[in-house]
């Protein structure tokens, strides 16, 4: 799935994949709003590890879990 992260008072956004479910990473984004936490941490595909202050997160977009189609549509 895709997740875009926008940072407060930063032009430039995170856009990554990821291979948790949407649930999982709302879960966690909550979690971490709730407990007063410093830092946000979600992972990709890859294995990449993403540390975002909470301060400084201003929005998350959570993708659809769908598989993008590969060819023509007619």
């Amino acid at each position: 799935m895709d997740i875009r992260i926008g940072i407060a008072n930063s032009p430039r956004e995170i856009s990554f994949e990821s291979t948790q479910s949407s649930a999982e990473v709302e879960k966690i984004v909550a979690a971490a709003l709730d407990s007063d936490a410093k830092f946000v941490k979600l992972t990709d595909g890859k294995g990449n590890i993403y540390l975002v202050p909470v301060a400084s997160l201003a929005y998350l977009e959570i993708g659809s879990e769908e598989s993008r189609r590969v060819g023509f549509v007619a």
